[in-house]
């Protein structure tokens, strides 16, 4: 079994200014690339796994996402790191199972990429990225406190302020 680093997206890969899909106003958050290359080299595949309403919104098109993701892999890729997989959910009705908070992302790719969930890890900045991880059964739940509040849940995770928090 393997073990993977899942990564929301936008407000933990980079600055969430709301609906980010164009290139020139995409901004790496710090830490981001010393912390997968660290977990890459700890034998974690790097899984990012975020929500991308805009489509739907008519904010942006899926290509403008795609080609956004193909630049953002390809800033991994020159600096050393493999970006395992990304999944992403347009959907805005709340109940789609692979909507976080939703478990369905999180489940297709621990069955594609053979990953014991219990051995991960979820960094997210909404409560609904540790929401669905949970319910996926991630055990390393981390918040990254920004944008968004936290918000009472019945289990454990761990709140932190910058990346490099996480050891």
């Amino acid at each position: 079994m393997n073990k993977a680093l899942f990564l929301d997206r936008d407000g933990v890969i980079n600055i969430d200014h709301g609906h980010v899909y164009k290139i020139e106003e995409f901004a790496f958050i710090e830490g981001i690339f010393e912390l997968t290359k660290r977990y890459q080299n700890l034998g974690y595949k790097i899984i990012i796994i975020t929500n991308q309403a805009g489509i739907a919104k008519g904010y942006y098109q899926r290509e403008d996402f795609l080609t956004l993701m193909d630049w953002m892999i390809n800033e991994f890729t020159q600096k050393g790191i493999h970006i395992d997989d990304y999944y992403f959910e347009e959907s805005l009705e709340e109940n789609h199972y692979r909507r976080k908070p939703n478990p369905g992302m999180f489940l297709e790719a621990i069955n594609k990429h053979q990953i014991d969930p219990t051995e991960s890890i979820m960094i997210g900045d909404k409560m609904s990225d540790l929401i669905a991880a949970h319910k996926a059964n991630v055990k390393h739940l981390y918040f990254l406190k920004g944008r968004y509040e936290e918000k009472r849940v019945d289990f454990n995770y761990q709140t932190i302020y910058h990346l490099n928090e996480i050891k």
